[in-house]
């Protein structure tokens, strides 16, 4: 199993955990209690700076029941953190805007990460003809 260096930056939040079994995405907590007005906009600290493997990122999302509970969307929609943000005092944030009134209390999990080998190097040829079917240019039918 692949150990991760994580440094808490806030005594009073759970610790991370992986759940076997059940998922592979890591729930992030919110490190203070924040309150927010509709169409205010917040780095939410989330108590953590980590040491990520090189070669890796971690995607921060939402979870799915962010928006039903805090009423709150992440305003880069998905957040990357690569491995050079590494240091001591390099915490995480999730970015959010909140669209009603709304209170984060510390601890609370507001959003989940998992992390990702860098996408390897590519070199894009230009062609005038694709191999593939063509299905239309629209969606997963090719319909409109």
């Amino acid at each position: 199993m692949a150990k991760i260096r994580v440094r808490y930056l806030n005594d009073r939040i759970d610790k991370l955990c992986y759940v076997e079994g059940k998922s592979d995405w890591i729930d992030l907590r919110a490190a203070e209690d924040v309150e927010l007005r509709a169409g205010e906009y917040r780095l939410i600290p989330l108590g953590v700076a980590i040491e990520l493997p090189k070669g890796y990122e971690a995607h921060v999302v939402p979870r799915s029941s962010t928006f039903k509970n805090y009423g709150i969307i992440q305003t880069n929609s998905q957040g990357v953190i690569d491995e050079t943000y590494c240091g001591d005092n390099d915490q995480w944030y999730m970015p959010v805007l909140a669209m009603r009134d709304t209170v984060i209390h510390e601890n609370d999990r507001i959003c989940q990460f998992r992390i990702y080998e860098h996408q390897p190097a590519l070199e894009f040829e230009e062609t005038d003809k694709l191999e593939g079917k063509d299905r239309g240019g629209f969606g997963s039918t090719g319909k409109q």
